[in-house]
């Protein structure tokens, strides 16, 4: 009884270091902005999902298909996230198991590579993902990249050198998607492109799932082997990911003849037992929820909305003498060169934004190779750790309400912080402005999770 008891007994008491963290954090973003591209406001409905008893449950393999029992209730929760992933992108099929992106991204590797394969996928340093074939990740330890990279002229992907690339090195996977990049992507055309190597097509989409979802960007499915997606994002359900396929892989005969399974199973069996053991059952019921949300009307507004809201953030950016990399955006996400604009480095421009309550992400910008500058504090601008940009976008934003004049207001905050980065007055004065606008679109209002 008396364990029980205490097992009972509520976080403010038990642990109030941890309870005040949290309580922190939330008023954290409720005071704040949020422009980190990557993140984004979970519904009520998704946090309740994620703080269940679900959490408790050990359910190693597949619904029907259980290493242990009692996974009757679980199946349920599972098999609903599968369903609803399926239909939001016309998939064959949907693994809703894999803990994050990487992982994912892992999987999917695992199931059509060998080690040493060939992967042409987007260059780190020019909008590329870690686990697109950076040298320090897996992707670059097991196999041989080859990246291509961004035009640094126009900002944008040259598919004729993607093409080149490919005809040249002859990869087993052409892979499309991006971590930091402010254009769409031509999935049709990138599936050519493999098609013409005899290459597998994978899209990695974790940024614009959502907009993928709703076709407020091109949906990849119709033109790729395998997709794989965070579930956070622009999709706004729990931090997690998936892997969607067709049933069947169009390269069997000539990569794997000798391979029973068809396509989706073996993605389920790279995921279980290939590379995860129990899956997060109160994880994969948030999915379940968050997936609900996506297919309902409003989330295609909601998804529309990212897109106005981000034109409009860019326009107001340049207007007022922000460069831009590929002069604005198509989706979610802008990327601003902060070296040429205003002579801070990203580092730099990240510290300043923090102190003014708007979040961001210092991100590398493509740029001609040459000596590096220094910045004011004497350290080299154009490392990763010190890049010349920063990465905004706009999900979290809208999913918090605000629309296209809030949008210019932030921009103008924006602009003001990086053309006087140093000035603490001013990044107080921001600041307050930034803290009157929150208090229009309160976050999570009455939500009083630790109080």
């Amino acid at each position: 009884m008396g364990i029980m008891t205490d097992m009972m007994t509520d976080i403010t008491k038990t642990d109030p270091e941890v309870a005040n963290a949290i309580n922190e954090e939330l008023k954290r973003a409720q005071d704040g902005v949020e422009m980190i591209a990557s993140e984004n406001f979970v519904s009520k409905a998704v946090l309740q999902a994620m703080g269940t008893v679900l959490t408790n449950k050990y359910s190693e393999g597949y619904p029907g298909h259980r290493y242990y029992g009692g996974n009757e209730i679980v199946d349920i929760t599972e098999n609903l996230a599968i369903e609803r992933a399926k239909k939001l992108f016309g998939a064959a099929h949907a693994n809703v198991q894999p803990h994050a992106g990487s992982q994912a991204n892992m999987q999917a590797y695992f199931t059509i590579l060998k080690p040493g394969d060939t992967i042409l996928g987007l260059n780190l340093a020019h909008g590329g993902h870690l686990t697109h074939g950076s040298p320090v990740n897996f992707s670059g330890k097991m196999y041989n990249i080859v990246p291509y990279g961004i035009d640094v002229e126009t900002g944008r992907i040259n598919m004729d050198e993607v093409r080149e690339l490919a005809q040249k090195h002859r990869p087993k996977l052409v892979l499309s998607g991006f971590s930091a990049y402010p254009r769409t992507l031509d999935f049709k055309k990138f599936r050519e492109i493999a098609e013409e190597v005899d290459a597998y097509h994978m899209a990695d989409i974790a940024h614009i799932a959502g907009l993928c979802a709703t076709g407020v960007h091109q949906n990849p499915m119709p033109y790729c082997d395998i997709v794989t997606t965070t579930t956070h994002k622009t999709l706004r359900g729990p931090r997690g990911a998936m892997i969607l396929c067709q049933e069947e892989d169009r390269l069997k005969d000539k990569y794997c003849p000798d391979e029973k399974k068809n396509l989706a199973q073996r993605i389920d069996f790279s995921v279980f037992p290939g590379t995860q053991g129990g899956p997060l059952d109160h994880i994969i019921a948030a999915k379940a929820v968050a997936f609900g949300e996506d297919l309902r009307p409003e989330f295609k507004t909601y998804s529309e909305q990212i897109v106005k809201n981000a034109k409009v953030l860019a326009q107001t950016l340049m207007d007022n003498g922000m460069k831009l990399v590929s002069d604005g955006t198509d989706n979610h996400l802008m990327l601003i060169d902060v070296w040429a604009s205003s002579r801070c480095s990203g580092k730099e421009a990240e510290l300043a934004l923090d102190k003014a309550h708007i979040y961001t992400n210092k991100n590398m910008i493509p740029t001609p190779e040459g000596e590096l500058p220094l910045d004011s504090r004497g350290k080299k601008v154009g490392t990763p750790f010190n890049p010349t940009g920063i990465r905004i976008g706009t999900p979290a934003l809208t999913t918090r309400g605000l629309r296209e004049p809030e949008m210019e207001t932030v921009g103008k905050a924006i602009v003001k912080v990086l053309n006087n980065f140093s000035d603490e007055g001013v990044l107080r004065s921001v600041s307050q402005d930034i803290l009157e606008l929150c208090k229009k679109f309160p976050l999570y209002p009455g939500l009083g999770i630790l109080r």
